[in-house]
């Protein structure tokens, strides 16, 4: 019964070290990658032309925003809840400019006119952060560092692991809004 205790702890021990090995192997494989997302984070962070916001969840996370609206025009529009279902349209890129997806021709839009329809907190946390920063009718290019977005993890063979993500995102409407 020892031995076969000794035999179970032995293998345990060797799947572990495999698994933490292969681990290193997936960092290693994008670090090329993920420093040049970081390094083209922080020069646009540094440039000036896009606000830092800062979810009030996690003061860790952040999100850049720069406005192709005058908010000062839709600043009495409404303004969605963490747990609001909006109507929203977008492109996404990378950094480098490669076209990841788009509500215009994502078939997963079900609804008319390109409409992206989702509970605000169904998505990235940096969509969470720009969501809940902006008012129907706002339209602005979205910047979210890989942390508040897919982290480490692959989506496709476009995004990979440690993507920033860059949209064009309108927000459209938040659905089934009622006024008392």
């Amino acid at each position: 019964m020892k031995k076969f205790f000794y035999t179970f702890i032995m293998a345990v021990l060797a799947l572990t070290s495999l698994n933490s090995c292969l681990g290193d192997v997936g960092k290693d494989e994008y670090r090329n990658w993920r420093e040049s997302n970081e390094e083209w984070f922080e020069f646009q962070v540094a440039s000036g032309q896009y606000t830092q916001y800062i979810a009030s969840w996690d003061p860790s996370a952040r999100t850049l925003i720069r406005w192709h609206n005058d908010t000062m025009l839709t600043r009495n529009n409404l303004k969605p809840l963490i747990t609001s279902t909006v109507d929203v349209k977008y492109r996404l890129s990378l950094y480098n400019g490669t076209r990841v997806d788009s509500s215009y021709t994502s078939s997963s839009t079900s609804q008319a006119d390109s409409i992206y329809r989702s509970i605000v907190s169904n998505n990235v946390e940096g969509w969470m952060i720009a969501l809940t920063h902006m008012h129907v009718g706002d339209s602005c290019t979205v910047i979210i560092p890989y942390q508040q977005g897919y982290g480490s993890t692959k989506k496709s063979d476009d995004l990979l692991p440690y993507s920033n993500l860059v949209f064009d995102m309108k927000l459209v409407d938040i659905y089934k809004y009622r006024t008392n």
